[in-house]
């Protein structure tokens, strides 16, 4: 027998679990030769870690004006440092920067490999920027002696000098390093100089609260500064922190409770920076497109879009009016946005009266803040619906109106059935015009004419057109409903002026942007601003706005002929809005080349007096700034595009309320005439009738015919009930015809069983009647309205008639008639008081036969 032969021994056959065993420890120790072997190779160029305190010299960004020549700030600038001894640090901050920064401080060599293998994932498998769950030691090294790249090679340096260090220094030491350099913001590195300028004490008095809001600037210092536009933002990780020292037993459950519920309290900001809010709201755009610490470091020339003089005189006109305002109307505060319409440059930013105000949050820069637009949004509101077929003639009819439909109409009950709000405004004057046309409606800012548009148009598709147009605060479209024409939702002040700048772009939006061009230290051109425009509304549309906008006369009923919204010899469009209770006044408006926004309020929301409404708070600051702006920098006024508003047959849009109706009518009834009515009794009449718009425009098809069912809407008849009680009123004030209605049915009168019956007795059928003598016919007849007359004929020929019962008659044929035997016809036809009518036929035989005795 045959031995299968076999390739070496058994002894030399190994299972194949000890090579893997015997793989892995081959490949553990070539990793380990390479780490040695780059240790040594990184190691030997590695500064010494007791130089920690000898930074990278590094080139500071600088922000100027759009002339290049007006310094605004500087973002590096000069670090403030104060290096003070580990015991000298609050215990609550050094307890806050490990909870939020390495909860594993102490325990670890330096590094996690958890953190090293999740950032080499994403950078190698993933294909993302270099990521590192990097501990206190690796920040410590990457921000004292390390280049700001992200690669490779420098990440294996910061690894290996952060080993380095844990041999060399105690976790204290490290720790205490670590907080005298890490950058806190406002160009201030350490904690005690972060703990000096924002608080105004030592770093080791701060309390639970103060620690754990230093210990939040460090992961991005110029975004959570308490100085700029995100202190919620701080807020909110400084209770994230406190949530996280709680969980690792830092703190007690009592002591994170009262240090959520302390109010912080930042010191004022003493510095050199022109145009702060605007200067914040830059360097927020750079952070946010090149990242924090490289702008710091990068050394750029940011030359802006903003105008110095127009930002100095924006500055002073707020200053100065909100001292006014917070004496008449308790409104300490202000905003104001000036862009250039057509290159969409921003050429002011007043954020707040006093950026350096911090306990009143000065600081807060409202023009990027959500605040409730009041009337402010009603011009986006008529556009889309004069997009829709709506024209500016359009009547509405400006009278209480009720417009939840399970709420009883113009009643003052606050909640429905179901407990939901019932909803009725009424307009600033406290009062109600009656009919009015959209473009006067417009013009006088009036409430239900709006909201009445708003439901023609759709909540939902009013919310994805003014998305359209660049206002992206209506995410959640569930959370709005006809209040939104009024001020029911939210918005940015930059974004609104942004989408009035539509309005004299004539239909298209431009991009905004605040940065002309970057260039860098070496005179490259980093970045340069190019506008684009895009269309986002029909060009007749924003004409027309324009002319409603810009009409003086037609805001006059309201606002008088010389309010704020008039600038004598230039052509400007404004609008005004007030939020409810007086929470927000607003002004916006524009010539074809600027458009000026203001906000008027309290940063706390609380309410201004009743009189502290837009045309009367954000009015004067609008007028002051618009004039001045006007006279400076555009100089040669222009005029916007004249256009002829649409022509419409329809009703209501034909800017008459009133809508004539013609019907055949009846004259006997009254009613609607019938093809039984006798042609003498028809009567063509027209009718006036004032209905509400539901009544002739089909909601979901403005341009096409009136709907049939109208009454299916589910507020047609509150929106008709003050329009008939408004007839009412009228016709009592000596204004006839103003409402007729025709008749909704149809005549009973003339109908077939009206109609009389005849029965002939004499002459019989085919009966021989004589030519030459007297014949006679007689009749039975019946009528319910009673027989009024009888008349005979003779094919045709008339030959008399009768008029009392029992409507026999007697005749003698005409002379036409031969003696041939022919047949003829002889007819009987009766009609009745109300002119009904029937008839009844016999034919006969003519012959000459004796005459009657």
């Amino acid at each position: 027998m045959e031995r299968k032969l076999y390739r070496g021994t058994a002894r030399e056959r190994t299972p194949w679990w000890k090579k893997i065993i015997l793989y892995g420890v081959y490949a553990a120790l070539a990793g380990a030769i390479v780490f040695v072997a780059a240790f040594f190779y990184f190691a030997k160029d590695l500064p010494d870690p007791q130089n920690l305190n000898t930074m990278r010299i590094a080139q500071s960004t600088k922000i100027f004006d759009r002339t290049g020549k007006v310094l605004l700030y500087d973002i590096h600038g000069e670090e403030k440092r104060t290096v003070i001894s580990f015991d000298q640090i609050s215990e609550y901050l050094k307890k806050a920067t490990i909870a939020t920064e390495d909860a594993e401080f102490y325990s670890h060599e330096g590094i996690q490999l958890r953190g090293i293998i999740r950032g080499a994932y994403k950078t190698f498998i993933k294909n993302e920027v270099m990521q590192s769950g990097s501990t206190i030691t690796q920040q410590l090294v990457k921000n004292s002696f390390l280049s700001p790249e992200k690669t490779f090679s420098r990440k294996i340096r910061e690894i290996i000098l952060a080993i380095a260090l844990e041999k060399k220094y105690s976790k204290d030491e490290i720790l205490e390093m670590y907080l005298n350099q890490i950058p806190y913001g406002s160009n201030t590195y350490g904690a005690e100089a972060a703990s000096q300028l924002f608080f105004n004490k030592k770093a080791q008095d701060l309390t639970i609260a103060e620690a754990a809001t230093l210990a939040a600037l460090p992961q991005a210092p110029s975004y959570y500064s308490p100085y700029g536009n995100h202190v919620e933002e701080l807020l909110g990780r400084k209770d994230y922190i406190l949530g996280r020292m709680e969980a690792l037993q830092m703190i007690s459950a009592a002591e994170k409770e009262q240090a959520q519920n302390e109010k912080l309290s930042f010191s004022e900001i003493n510095q050199q920076i022109k145009a702060p809010h605007f200067v914040m709201y830059v360097r927020d755009y750079l952070n946010e497109k090149y990242g924090e610490k490289f702008i710091e470091t990068a050394g750029y020339s940011v030359i802006t879009t903003l105008d110095w003089d127009l930002q100095q005189k924006a500055e002073e006109i707020v200053r100065a009016q909100t001292l006014i305002n917070k004496k008449q109307y308790d409104a300490a505060n202000a905003s104001l946005v000036a862009l250039d319409s057509i290159n969409g440059t921003i050429l002011a930013m007043v954020g707040s009266r006093d950026y350096f105000d911090i306990k009143n949050d000065g600081n807060v820069n409202v023009s990027v803040r959500l605040r409730s637009p009041g009337s402010a949004l009603k011009p986006f509101v008529y556009a889309r619906a004069f997009e829709k077929g709506l024209t500016p003639q359009t009547m509405l009819f400006d009278l209480k109106t009720e417009f939840n439909p399970n709420c009883p109409d113009t009643a003052d009950q606050e909640k429905d059935q179901y407990g939901l709000r019932c909803y009725h405004p009424q307009n600033y004057t406290e009062k109600y015009y009656g009919p009015v046309a959209i473009k006067d409606a417009l013009a006088q800012s009036l409430n239900v004419p709006a909201v009445k548009t708003l439901y023609l148009v759709g909540v939902d598709d009013m919310i994805q057109y003014v998305k359209k147009l660049g206002l992206t605060t209506f995410a959640d479209k569930s959370r709005y409903g006809l209040s939104l024409v009024l001020g029911g939702g939210e918005v940015k002040l930059l974004e609104m002026a942004s989408a009035y700048s539509i309005f004299p772009n004539e239909g298209k939006k431009i991009t905004i942007s605040p940065v002309a061009k970057i260039v860098s230290p070496d005179g490259e051109n980093i970045e340069s601003y190019a506008p684009s425009l895009e269309k986002v509304m029909e060009p007749s549309t924003a004409q027309l706005i324009n002319a409603i906008l810009s009409d003086n006369n037609a805001r006059a009923p309201v606002f008088g002929e010389k309010s704020y919204l008039y600038i004598e010899g230039y052509a400007v469009a404004a609008k005004t809005g007030t939020a409810q209770d007086y929470r927000d006044a607003w002004t916006m408006g524009y010539s074809p080349d600027i458009v000026v926004g203001v906000w008027v309020g309290n940063n706390d929301n609380s309410e201004m007096k009743k009189g502290g409404a837009g045309i009367m708070a954000a009015g004067p600051i609008w007028n002051s700034m618009m004039k001045y702006t006007l006279s400076s920098y555009v100089k040669k006024p222009s005029a916007f595009t004249a256009i002829e508003f649409p022509a419409s047959d329809k009703p209501m849009l034909n800017g008459s309320i009133v809508n004539k109706t013609t019907a055949r009518i009846d004259k006997l009834s009254g009613l609607l005439a019938t093809e039984q009515t006798p042609a003498n009794l028809v009567e063509e009449k027209t009718f006036n009738q004032i209905h509400s718009i539901l009544y002739y425009v089909d909601r979901m098809n403005f341009a096409g015919p009136p709907p049939a069912n109208p009454q299916e809407d589910p507020l047609f008849d509150h929106f008709e009930k003050p329009v008939k009680e408004w007839v009412v009123q009228a016709q009592q004030q000596s204004l006839p015809n103003i409402n007729e209605f025709p008749p909704t049915t149809y005549d009973t009168i003339h109908t077939d069983e009206n109609k009389p019956k005849i029965r002939v007795i004499a002459p019989l059928e085919n009966s021989e009647i004589n030519i030459s003598g007297y014949n006679f016919i007689e009749t039975e007849i019946q009528a319910p309205l009673g027989v009024k007359q009888a008349d005979y004929f003779i094919d045709d020929i008339f030959l008399g008639s009768s008029t009392k019962y029992p409507y026999r008659f007697n005749y003698l044929l005409p002379k036409q008639f031969s003696a041939a035997l022919e047949e003829h016809f002889l007819t009987v036809r009766a009609y009745d008081t109300a002119q009904n009518s029937s008839e009844e036929t016999v034919p006969l035989l003519l012959k000459n036969v004796s005459p009657l005795p």
